[in-house]
């Protein structure tokens, strides 16, 4: 409805009469369905729920035929607009929840086997125990929390959905297994075995083999940029892209082989941990590090970057565990381990897993605030803890010890709320195929990756006439330095000092005294300076005029 509508409506109100005592009230109704004009067949933004229910308005009594029918079409588009916007308040619905404490209590003297009686059916079958003989273990998860990966150090590598217990894959590959990663989907994955880097798919069948990267041991995948980037025991960074096949760069760390290895979900820039005690990070456009940090006084065990890429954790062979703030590149706060940490894991709620001997540790608002107590703790006997990753969506921890797999409960770690479009733990096969090909379209180039992903470029507002002034000043400048380089790199021809011992001995005498001595080093100077000068006449190529002197025995002929 128009203002020019709405005016009339009052006007007829006015003079046709019948119910004026409506009339302030049809006047707000009025001003609203103006304000709502054209939001019917879709969600309102302006309208919310605590707007009041309309009684359906009886317009028979108005007489203008134009009027009344104006007036039932916005009474129709009010109700479509407000049906809408309560079919459209359904999101963000969960809420993560902690463990609380009553009394003396402490949640962390809560064990496993206390929370599985005590939460719902479906949470209690996620924690379970697997027993196997080929760990340590190394494990990941997809990103939509619904499958896990397993990579045995003795060869064993698995790969199945643990919410259904519906394995995928099984393999043995009979030879040392230092790393496994997801790629975009569950459809293939990378093993880092003893030698090379292998792809297999989702049955377990070899797809590549990629022999440019050799003794692999860390990886992380880039899922917006379709990188895997590897480093190794020979120190090199190297980027694959997998979805073309080709290897975008390779980086020379110059810091020895690398002892820890992740990276930034924000900004996907990999950070590494190095034997004397610093982190690098590292993008493909560069092939120094972005930044280097000395973080330890020994050598980095393992480091860990929150979902939103503003803190990171590193743990170290000096027994301490630190947080550092990405944006200023300062230690935040500090823990001591009684024995060094040697795997780190941040949850999507911010929740710090940390890895010590046979003992996890779960830390809560850890990264922001220094906590005096953790929030869970977890004694696995007789079995060093190898690798913990969080479950994406779920409340769940993964844990890679020497005796297989254990899948502990953590309450509150993990995100309840998910975007459909970006990861869905419910997906179909038709919807991850869509994701895969959106996935695909919306690729990042690997020049885009910097440590401010906001930043893309400016606009030159000068006019084409100063722009083209300024670029001739540019190169004329530029020009100028060059040639002044040149110059300053030219090698010169080497000289003979001027200072000579013979010139210095003619200074100190008196000019106006002549002796024998005088003569003598006057013509031997004069001599030497003759001899200089031919010197430099062959050097140019000047033709000289030489006494004949004849052959050496000349003069015994005559």
């Amino acid at each position: 409805m128009s203002a020019l509508e709405v005016e009339s409506r009052i006007l007829s109100k006015k003079t046709h009469g019948g119910f004026e005592e409506d009339y302030e009230e049809d006047k707000e109704e009025a001003v609203i369905a103006v304000g709502n004009e054209g939001t019917a067949g879709g969600a309102s933004t302006a309208l919310t729920g605590s707007v009041k229910p309309r009684p359906k308005k009886n317009t028979h009594r108005v007489k203008d035929a134009r009027l009344r029918q104006n007036l039932r079409r916005a009474d129709g588009k009010f109700r479509q607009a407000k049906a809408a916007v309560k079919a459209s308040e359904l999101l963000l619905q969960e809420e993560a929840g902690f463990l609380e404490a009553e009394g003396m209590e402490k949640t962390y003297k809560f064990t496993q086997e206390e929370l599985k009686k005590n939460v719902d059916v479906t949470t209690a079958s996620k924690a379970f125990d697997l027993t196997l003989d080929f760990g340590p273990y190394e494990i990941d998860y997809t990103t939509n929390g619904r499958k896990i990966l397993l990579g045995g150090r003795k060869g064993h590598i698995a790969s199945f959905d643990f919410r259904e217990g519906a394995l995928d894959a099984e393999l043995n590959v009979n030879e040392t297994v230092r790393d496994v990663k997801y790629l975009h989907n569950d459809q293939f994955f990378a093993v880092a075995q003893k030698k090379y880097v292998f792809i297999y798919d989702k049955t377990g069948a070899e797809v590549h083999c990629l022999k440019k990267h050799i003794e692999v041991t860390h990886m992380e995948f880039l899922k917006y940029h379709f990188l895997l980037a590897t480093v190794g025991n020979a120190g090199w960074l190297k980027y694959q892209d997998t979805s073309t096949g080709d290897q975008v760069c390779e980086l020379r760390t110059k810091m020895g082989p690398s002892t820890a290895m992740t990276h930034n979900a924000y900004n996907a820039i990999v950070h590494l941990g190095h034997s004397n005690g610093t982190v690098s990070l590292w993008s493909p456009n560069s092939t120094t590090p972005l930044v280097r940090m000395l973080c330890h006084k020994g050598p980095v065990q393992a480091i860990a970057v929150d979902r939103g890429g503003h803190y990171m954790a590193s743990a170290g062979a000096d027994g301490q565990l630190k947080i550092w703030d990405v944006r200023t590149y300062k230690e935040v706060h500090a823990y001591y381990t009684p024995t060094p940490a040697n795997t780190l894991s941040i949850s999507d709620r911010g929740l710090l897993a940390v890895g010590w001997g046979p003992h996890v540790t779960v830390w809560k608002d850890a990264l922001k605030v220094k906590q005096k107590s953790p929030y869970m703790t977890h004694l696995n006997p007789g079995s060093t803890i190898n690798d913990l990753r969080f479950c994406p969506f779920d409340d769940i921890l993964g844990m890679g010890h020497d005796g297989g797999l254990s899948s502990l409960i953590v309450p509150g770690s993990g995100e309840p709320n998910f975007d459909a479009l970006e990861a869905n733990p419910y997906e179909t096969v038709k919807q991850r195929r869509e994701t895969e090909v959106q996935g695909l379209l919306n690729k990042l180039k690997p020049e885009m990756i910097a440590l401010d992903p906001n930043f893309i470029g400016g606009i030159d507002a000068r006019a084409p006439d100063e722009r083209k002034q300024a670029l001739k000043l540019e190169t004329t400048s530029e020009t100028d330095k060059i040639k002044e380089e040149n110059k300053k790199l030219q090698v010169k021809a080497k000289t003979r000092g001027k200072n000579s011992a013979l010139r210095r001995y003619l200074r100190k005498k008196a000019s106006n005294v002549i002796d024998e001595r005088r003569l003598r080093v006057q013509e031997s100077w004069e001599k030497e300076k003759s001899m200089r000068e031919n010197y430099r006449k062959k050097q140019r190529g000047v033709a000289v005029d030489e006494v004949e002197v004849g052959p050496a025995l000349a003069r015994f002929g005559k």
